[in-house]
């Protein structure tokens, strides 16, 4: 069968007899326009199939290949969203009283704002399971979320939680938020700066370190977190201020007045950010 003959017959609903075809030409075809439309139909043909592994390669390659496409980025968003309401009706299915079940519901909570179902349904994993992972994180994350936030219990959920999984880099740097926020400076820095050892990818770890030195007066520490963090995020006016004052204080007037240029330029393109 041509590919012309494989999106026919898809185009005609028939999606079982034209799939391994249009498999084929996806993969295939040298031409883009032809491989486009193989692909897409690829992915929804495979998707009303509930072909889920034809679905997201399909996806992949259109991604891969057409990564700016509206279309293609509708639909990714799309099936995608379908794959995960498929597997969260499959979970609660086979497994409704898991935890993995439970978490599901309770971030669904979460999502909504709803912090008092949320958080009873987090308790009941714990319940039933104390030592699952993430959830006194999620827990914590709830007490700062409420209105007026509660920090002091907020800092014990995280402390419970890298009780349950030392290397929990989210709840370092939440404990070392409490800490900022309460100008704790130095339990701040030690907080920080585990988060960014534990997962040297957490970037907006080293720009909290970077503030929290600046902080504490600790210029010339300050400056090596808030160089990786600028580099990283170059679009940041936060970092780049931050960095001109470690910079300022350390006596670096060249590299402060050029922060302060690129603090002025980033400010300018993303207003909403502060410093």
């Amino acid at each position: 069968m041509s590919p012309a003959q494989a999106i026919a017959l898809a185009q005609k609903g028939r999606c079982r007899e034209a799939l391994p075809f249009l498999k084929k030409a996806m993969s295939q075809s040298t031409n883009k326009q032809a491989k486009y439309q193989a692909a897409m139909l690829t992915a929804r043909c495979a998707m009303s199939l509930e072909d889920t592994e034809s679905a997201v390669r399909a996806l992949l390659v259109l991604n891969r290949e057409f990564p700016k496409d509206p279309d293609v980025l509708y639909t990714t968003t799309h099936f995608y969203s379908e794959l995960a309401s498929r597997a969260s009706q499959e979970l609660a299915a086979t497994a409704p009283n898991s935890p993995q079940a439970q978490q599901l519901e309770a971030e669904a909570f979460e999502s909504q704002g709803n912090w008092e179902k949320a958080a009873a349904q987090y308790q009941q994993i714990l319940q039933q399971a104390p030592n699952t992972p993430g959830i006194h994180y999620r827990l914590g994350r709830i007490l700062l979320s409420k209105s007026p936030p509660e920090p002091e219990n907020a800092k014990r959920e995280f402390e419970q939680e890298l009780k349950v999984d030392p290397n929990n880099a989210s709840a370092e740097f939440m404990m070392g938020e409490t800490a900022r926020q309460a100008g704790q400076w130095e339990e701040a820095i030690a907080h920080f700066s585990r988060a960014s050892q534990l997962d040297e990818g957490f970037i907006e770890a080293y720009l909290a370190l970077g503030m929290s030195l600046n902080s504490a007066a600790k210029f010339a520490d300050a400056v090596a977190p808030l160089e990786k963090y600028v580099k990283s995020q170059p679009g940041d006016p936060a970092g780049h201020y931050q960095l001109a004052t470690a910079y300022a204080r350390t006596g670096h007037k060249p590299q402060a007045e050029r922060e302060m240029a690129l603090q002025r330029e980033a400010a300018a393109k993303n207003p909403q950010q502060a410093h």
